[in-house]
């Protein structure tokens, strides 16, 4: 047993024990949550009652690779960009092409991302990229500010220390730096902040709570949909509120399916009157045909010596499914012969999370199905990948009123902010990242150590 596993099986006995085995130190917790909007839809988004812990040198190593990955990845992307072959590769729409030619006027594509991992001891693995918006940094740092004073974390901080990562503070610098590279100013000037996204009738929004927080900041920010944007005289307004930098949460395949090119936005974009976070181009660092060209030792051979080793070690084969022949290891393969003879360990992914399509684990189908699978990768842009074993761990719940432990997956998503890593959140489930299952949610995440 691990000193990991010891501790968490410690902090197990603690809710097994007097006084914790009374469950209303729960409903007092789960009250607080709704009470600080750590909830959606009308769920609370944290059905757990322990935090996920990470020690400080798996935490120093997710930083180490993190920041070596988001760097090759800013690598790969002007690379691709230079290059019309490699950029075929990427399998962009035409508007997606455009779109990634315009400058953005600041350094670093990605101001935010944010990676999924599979930490199991001392190994780390990828299982994806994000570009698009951060997602669960504000939700994450109001549950460990919740539960670093909830009772049987205190009875457990009598032995270790917790440390919480990450927050909204880095995220509202990143966008700042962003915004004065764009704008050449010096810092003094307090933009008027818009966070895009499709707004819902129901629900709430995380970023509901980075609104707030950046107004307490002095910086006067709204919650706007695409709907609402106009374009005159060089402003981009929406409902009268005239915007300097928008946090962009639509990805570019949801936007081009509602609206054309002559959208306000894309105009004001075009014409550099308004600072886009992420900037567009950082589309093509979230399409899965990314890994395709990281893992390519050719393309890499010329990146940093610690980029290369963090693609060879972390991140999963992967190539754009077609006919042809590709390199697997040291050798070359017929790339669809060998997705159909080595099923078992093989995912086929859609090359854009946003599209209808599906993803087909390998070992979740038999030959005949996998065959089909394969068809249907050919038709549409897939991406062939080699399958990360997920990382499973006990968490306790209360389920109808009485404590339950459960083997859950567990993500931990480190977030960078202009290529630093300045935190993580976790994503625990019973059907793995971005699979809704009834017990599945967020866990603040907190650095563990002896005290």
């Amino acid at each position: 047993m691990t000193q990991l596993d010891e501790a968490i099986s410690r902090y197990h006995r603690i809710l097994e024990s007097e006084p914790y085995r009374d469950l209303r130190w729960v409903k007092t917790l789960q009250e607080e949550m709704e009470a600080r909007q750590l909830s959606a839809g009308g769920r609370l988004l944290c059905p757990f009652l322990r935090p996920n812990f990470v020690t400080q040198k798996q935490y120093d190593n997710l930083v180490k690779t993190g920041e070596a990955l988001v760097s090759a990845v800013e690598r790969m992307l002007r690379q691709a960009l230079a290059s019309p072959q490699l950029l075929s590769h990427m399998q962009l729409l035409p508007a997606e092409k455009m779109l990634a030619a315009i400058d953005p006027g600041y350094e670093v594509s990605e101001v935010s991302a944010q990676l999924d991992l599979q930490i199991h001891n001392g190994s780390l693995h990828v299982l994806k990229y994000n570009a698009d918006a951060l997602s669960g940094a504000a939700y994450s740092e109001g549950l460990s500010d919740l539960f670093f004073e909830c009772p049987p974390v205190l009875e457990f901080r009598r032995r270790y220390n917790l440390t919480p990562v990450g927050g909204k503070q880095p995220f509202l610098t990143a966008l700042l730096k962003a915004y004065n590279q764009f704008s050449g100013g010096d810092g003094s000037k307090k933009p008027n902040i818009a966070i895009l996204e499709f707004r819902s009738a129901t629900g709430r929004s995380e970023y509901e709570i980075f609104r707030e927080y950046f107004r307490a900041a002095g910086y006067p920010t709204e919650l706007v949909s695409p709907e609402q944007l106009e374009y005159k005289n060089g402003v981009l307004r929406a409902n009268g509120f005239d915007i300097d930098l928008i946090y962009r949460r639509v990805s570019v395949m949801e936007f081009l399916l509602r609206f054309n090119l002559s959208h306000p936005l894309l105009q004001a974009y075009r014409d550099r009157r308004v600072c886009v976070v992420n900037a567009f181009r950082s589309e093509l660092s979230h399409k899965k045909a990314m890994f395709a060209l990281l893992t390519e030792d050719h393309l890499t051979a010329t990146f940093p010596a610690n980029e290369r080793k963090a693609i060879k070690e972390h991140l999963p084969w992967t190539r754009v499914v077609k006919a042809g022949k590709a390199t697997y290891k040291d050798g070359t393969v017929d790339l669809l012969d060998f997705i159909k003879a080595e099923r078992e360990k093989l995912i086929l992914i859609p090359n854009d999370e946003y599209s209808d399509l599906h993803s087909f684990v390998g070992f979740e189908h038999d030959e005949a199905s996998w065959a089909r699978a394969i068809r249907e990768a050919q038709r549409a842009p897939y991406v062939v990948q080699e399958h990360v074993k997920p990382t499973r761990t006990v968490f306790p719940l209360m389920t109808y009123g009485h404590l339950e432990f459960k083997e859950m997956q567990v993500d931990v998503q480190p977030q960078a902010f202009l290529g630093k890593v300045e935190g993580c959140s976790s994503y625990v489930s019973a059907a793995g990242v971005g699979n809704y299952s009834p017990s599945s949610g967020i866990a603040p995440t907190f650095i563990i150590d002896t005290k």
